[in-house]
């Protein structure tokens, strides 16, 4: 046996509580008798609360009970929503088109629930006007105000201005 909960013999305490399949508890009993009692029931003793004291098992067929827990596995999987980061790259002297065309992107991937990371690219001799770039960074902020917050405040790495923004 790998994994999932444990059932008939490989429970290997002496007493548990035991549950029916009607969900009537039983009590304290040994082990030895729930098995038997869950067999003439035609079921399995599955133990479905193993840190309690003592553990706490119900008459369940175990296959049947196993592959309930997948399918919710599996559901929950299915509806869980990883966070991307995406990349919007710029430039500090761009244009006011390209600069509404990639706010536009921030603003979709924000909206998706994803995470933007915008990054200014100095070239040259840009790098000695970086306060060019710190504005640009703060437009950016002020643009997407109402609908992200700032994660990372702008830093320099390199030739590269970065700054990265958060769904609220």
């Amino acid at each position: 046996m790998k994994s999932g909960p444990r059932y008939n013999n490989f429970i290997n305490v002496d007493k548990v509580r035991v549950i029916d399949d009607d969900g009537e508890n039983l009590g304290v009993m040994y082990t030895r008798e729930a098995i038997e009692r869950a067999a003439d029931a035609g079921l399995d003793l599955v133990e479905v609360s193993p840190n309690a004291d003592p553990p706490v098992c119900k008459f369940l067929d175990v296959g049947k009970f196993r592959y309930e827990a997948q399918k919710k596995a599996n559901q929950q999987r299915k509806t869980q929503k990883t966070q991307d980061i995406k990349e919007v790259k710029m430039r500090p002297n761009i244009d006011t088109h390209d600069y509404d065309v990639k706010m536009r992107n921030v603003n979709k991937f924000i909206e998706n629930g994803d995470k933007v990371k915008v990054t200014l690219r100095f070239r040259g001799r840009e790098m000695s006007h970086q306060e060019l770039g710190m504005n640009l960074l703060t437009r950016v902020r002020e643009d997407v105000a109402e609908i992200a917050k700032v994660e990372s405040f702008p830093r320099m790495e390199g030739r590269q201005m970065l700054m990265v923004l958060a769904p609220k």
